[in-house]
C-alpha cells in the first residue's frame, strides 16, 4: 500500500498485514517514534500516482519538505488499523491544536527576530511530535527557538526548511488550467523542468503565463515534452529559410502535432507543407 502520511508529508510504503484498506482510506500506521496516520493514495507499490515533473530551478538551500523518513528501497512498515470514529476524531483535534501551535511558534520568530517564514504546522497522531515547515533564502539557527517551543510544549520539535514548490504543495489551490495543483493532489517528487520545454511546445516565453502559483516553471511542462521533441525532430524551426517544391521560403509558423509547418515564399505567397514522416508515424 502507497500512504501519504498527514496532510503534507510523503507518500510511503506500506504492508496491510490482513487489514481491510482500499484508496482513500484513513489508516493510523507505525513509525520508528511511535504512531502517526496518512491516507491510502494506491493499493499497489510502484509509480502509481502518475508522472513526476518537477523543476529546473533548484531551490537553494531548501530542503523538501518529502525528505521525511526513509525511502522505499529500506524496509516497509505496517499499517496498524484503520482509523476508528475516535482516530478521526483525534486527527481533526490536532489540526486544531496545530493552529494554536503556529500561532505561538509565529510569536516566537517574531520575539528572537529570525529571518523566516512560517508556513505550515502538523502534529503526528500520537502528538509526541509536532512539525513546523518554513521558507528562508538563506540558513537558519534556530536551536533557541527549538529549545523554547519544547519546554512550552513538551514534545519533540522538528523545523523543516522547505522550498517555494513544496510550499504551494503545502497549501494548494488552482492552477491556470483550472485544476488543482498537480504537486497537491498526485505529484510524489520534482523533477527538472527547463524553459527549452516550453520552446519545443511552442509556448510564449512570457513568466505569468508558463509559471505556477510557486513562480516556478509549470510542472506540466514536461508531461508532452518527450512527445514534441520526437514529432518537431524533421520539422524545421519558425524563422528557418526552406527550400520547397514552390521555390525558397521562410518558416512562419510549426504546427508539431499536425506534423505540418507554413512559409512565405519570396514572391509573398504563403502555403503549408507536411511533413512526410510525421503523417506516416500517426
Amino acid at each position: 500500500m502507497q500512504v501519504k502520511l498527514r496532510e503534507s508529508g510523503q507518500v510511503l510504503c506500506y504492508k496491510a498485514c490482513g487489514i481491510p484498506v482500499k484508496t482513500g482510506d484513513y489508516v493510523v500506521v507505525e513509525m520508528d517514534r511511535g504512531l502517526d496516520y496518512g491516507h491510502v493514495v494506491s493499493e499497489t507499490i510502484g509509480n502509481a500516482d502518475g508522472p513526476k515533473p518537477g523543476e529546473g530551478q533548484k531551490e537553494g538551500k531548501a530542503k523538501p519538505a518529502a525528505q521525511e523518513e526513509k525511502t522505499q528501497e529500506e524496509p516497509i512498515r505496517k499499517i496498524a488499523r484503520l482509523a476508528t470514529e475516535h482516530d478521526l476524531k483525534q486527527i481533526d483535534d490536532n489540526k486544531l491544536k496545530a493552529k494554536e501551535a503556529y500561532a505561538d511558534c509565529f510569536k516566537k520568530i517574531q520575539d528572537y527576530k529570525l529571518d523566516m517564514k512560517l508556513v505550515g504546522c502538523e502534529y503526528s497522531f500520537d502528538r509526541s511530535r509536532i512539525i513546523f515547515y518554513f521558507t528562508s533564502e538563506d540558513r537558519v539557527d534556530f536551536r533557541e527557538l527549538v529549545k523554547d517551543l519544547a519546554k512550552i510544549f513538551k514534545a519533540r520539535i522538528e523545523l523543516r526548511q522547505i522550498g517555494v514548490r513544496d510550499e504551494a504543495k503545502l497549501f494548494g489551490g488552482f492552477g491556470s488550467c483550472g485544476r488543482q495543483l498537480c504537486c497537491a493532489t498526485f505529484l510524489k517528487d520534482f523533477e527538472p523542468v527547463m524553459i527549452k520545454m516550453a520552446k519545443e511546445q511552442g509556448l510564449p516565453l512570457n513568466p505569468p503565463k508558463i509559471s505556477g502559483l510557486c513562480g516556478r516553471l509549470m510542472c506540466c511542462l514536461s508531461y508532452e515534452y518527450q512527445t514534441y521533441k520526437y514529432l518537431s525532430k524533421d520539422l524545421p524551426r519558425e524563422g528557418e529559410r526552406v527550400t520547397t517544391p514552390e521555390g525558397k521560403g521562410k518558416v512562419i509558423s510549426v504546427n508539431v502535432l499536425k506534423g505540418c509547418y507554413y512559409v512565405e515564399l519570396e514572391d509573398g505567397r504563403q502555403i503549408v507543407i507536411s511533413n512526410p514522416k510525421a503523417q506516416n508515424d500517426k
